[in-house]
Order: structure tokens, then C-alpha cells, then sequence
């Protein structure tokens, strides 16, 4: 299975940081963001990697070039510089995510999560990776009820960032910007995406402060 890390984002929380450098290209621990997460992916049995980029997208490919260093095969999905947003995103790199389903993470993402236990089909359009609600985000975003996920009622759980999707949630889509969440609602109100509930560390890394409170967390168990 192919994996998919979302680079393009503008990063505007992360200003003025990202004035000047990707979001996915500010460090922590010693290592870019995106670093950590091409790491995991490769521990967990990835090898072939699309990543998509837009703001200062060059300097993400200069930095990380091919992969090869990294153990991994990276493919570059350049979108212009308003980027395309998820949807988009996903549905310009399907001609190089050449299979049923295949992983999507977020670079600005902290996390622990086993990702070589989503290395296989799934059941449905989508299967979501869901966690406790950040201070930043208390309503949450979907509900998770018997292993599918629901866009309405409670409690909720808020989405990850990680998730493995089927091309056939993007059949009826054309090239151009849009948003990934209107086809997960529509795949869920016929029962077609499943989910979890991951407990383990997870920390969205999308502004300054949670930088450096990352930053401080990886210092001490250094």
C-alpha cells in the first residue's frame, strides 16, 4: 500500500514562522516535522510516498530530494500556490496512488500511532483514525459507534489526520480545489466509513506555541 503526506498547507497559524519556510519543514527535536512522519511511515513498512506541496513547496523537495535517504520512494504532487485543499489534493495525486486504497496523514502531526496496522483494505470508502478532543478543538468532529463513524450526535471524537481511502470515494470528482470532509459525510450516511478510537499520543503541531511545547516534550526524552 501507497502513503500520501499532506504538505501543502499554508500554514497560516504558524506565522511568521512559515513566512519564509514550509510548515512542514520546521523542526522539533532536531528533525522537520515532515521527517518524523516519512520516518514512521517507513518503520511501519511504507516505502512509496506522494507528497503533496504548494507554499515554498520547493524547499520541501530540495530538502528531502527522492527519499532514498530515508529508506523511501517519494513522488511529488506540485499543486500552485492556493493549493487545492484535501480533496483536491488527494484526487490530483491518484495518478500516482495507483491502488484500491492507500494511507493519508497530515505532516504537521505528532503521534505514536501504529501506522503499519492500517496497511490493508479496508471495509467501505474510508476508514478514519479518531482522538480524544484537543483543547483547541472541544466539539470534536464526528461519532464512533460500533467501529463506523457518523457526522452527527455524541460523544464526539475529533479526526486525526490519519486515514486510508478508497479511490472510489473520489469517482465522482473533477480537478480543481475542494474540500475532503463534504465526501466523507456523504460516504458516511450510508454506512461506508468505518473508524477507531486511537488513546495514544497525538498533538495537531499548528501553531508557534505547540511547536515549542513539542519541542520541549522531545528535549526531555532526549
Amino acid at each position: 500500500m501507497k502513503a500520501m503526506i499532506l504538505a501543502a498547507g499554508r500554514g497560516e497559524r504558524m506565522r511568521p514562522l512559515t513566512d519564509h519556510t514550509p510548515k512542514a519543514l520546521l523542526k522539533a527535536g532536531g528533525k522537520t516535522l515532515i521527517e518524523h512522519r516519512i520516518e514512521s511511515l517507513a518503520a511501519a513498512g511504507f516505502r512509496d510516498l506522494v507528497i503533496n506541496h504548494a507554499h515554498l513547496g520547493t524547499q520541501i523537495e530540495a530538502y528531502l530530494g527522492n527519499g532514498e535517504r530515508y529508506g523511501v520512494r517519494i513522488t511529488w504532487s506540485r499543486e500552485p500556490e492556493a493549493a487545492l485543499e484535501t480533496g483536491g489534493g488527494i484526487f490530483q495525486a491518484l495518478a500516482w496512488l495507483d491502488s484500491d486504497y492507500f494511507l493519508v496523514v497530515n505532516a504537521d502531526i505528532w503521534t505514536d500511532y501504529p501506522f503499519a496496522r492500517l496497511a490493508r483494505p479496508i471495509n467501505g470508502l474510508a476508514h478514519l483514525v479518531l482522538v480524544d478532543n484537543p483543547p483547541q478543538h472541544p466539539k470534536g468532529d464526528f461519532v464512533l459507534r460500533d467501529s463506523r463513524v457518523q457526522a452527527e450526535g455524541t460523544p464526539r471524537l475529533t479526526f486525526s489526520g490519519i486515514g486510508v481511502y478508497c479511490r472510489a470515494l473520489f469517482r465522482d470528482c473533477q480537478p480543481g480545489r475542494f474540500p475532503l470532509a463534504p465526501l466523507l459525510r456523504n460516504a458516511m450516511e450510508s454506512n461506508q466509513v468505518s473508524g477507531e478510537h486511537y488513546s495514544g499520543i497525538w498533538q495537531d503541531i499548528g501553531t508557534p506555541e505547540r511547536l515549542v511545547e513539542l519541542e520541549r516534550a522531545l528535549s526531555a526524552h532526549s
